[in-house]
């Protein structure tokens, strides 16, 4: 079966497959059943057996799976036994945070490149990089290309810098800018917007007669 007959709903969820069993693995557990591993991630037992099953046969009835094993199978499946080369367009507050974060780089995926347009951050040095000019984004990726492109821009530049990206060959963006963007087929676009969660989570606290006072 083809990545593309797999719902996506089932890919979104092998990431919180391999962190659960990557926890596991860290406390030394070797077996795990779908009850157990359901129980941990709030998804029934028979979701789990479904999901797996769209990639191969995993564990045996009454045996549960092998942590090790399984682990290895989805990192592979979701190509997290291999480097990725990742660039930041936007070096601001909230690239300079993404930059700091320390999570990226256990996983596999590193930045190897920020860029900016403001002159005050055009050749600063961040940790082991420095923020090169944005005019010259296209040239640059396509001397060093990379796999994956995280967008930290205001709204207004964010589809502008998006075409560049795809334009150099990358296929994979990662789009904190609050502004709905488009992307050609068969490249990747995920979205990050905090705001939209945080409204959409205000719907149920309002339901609920939250007690916070009305803006205005």
């Amino acid at each position: 079966m083809t990545g593309n007959e797999i719902p996506e709903v089932v890919i979104n969820r092998l990431p919180v497959y391999v962190r659960a069993l990557a926890l596991l693995a860290l406390e030394g557990r070797r077996v795990v059943s779908s009850r157990e591993l359901g129980g941990e991630l709030g998804v029934t037992p028979a979701q789990i057996r479904k999901d797996l099953s769209y990639f191969g046969r995993f564990g045996k009835q009454g045996r549960g799976y092998n942590v090790g094993h399984l682990l290895d199978t989805l990192r592979s499946i979701l190509g997290l036994d291999r480097e990725w080369k990742m660039a930041l367009v936007g070096a601001g507050r909230l690239g300079q945070a993404i930059l700091g974060y320390g999570g990226f780089g256990p996983q596999g995926f590193h930045i190897v490149k920020a860029f900016d347009s403001a002159p005050g951050l055009i050749g600063r040095r961040e940790g082991a990089l420095i923020v090169e000019d944005v005019a010259h984004l296209g040239a640059s990726l396509r001397e060093e290309p990379v796999d994956i492109g995280i967008v930290a821009v205001p709204g207004e530049i964010a589809q502008e810098v998006i075409d560049v990206l795809v334009e150099s060959g990358v296929h994979a963006v990662l789009n904190y800018a609050p502004i709905a963007v488009r992307v050609p087929a068969g490249v990747q676009l995920r979205q990050i917007d905090p705001v939209l969660s945080l409204q959409s989570m205000t719907y149920f606290l309002a339901q609920d007669g939250s007690s916070a006072a009305p803006a205005g």
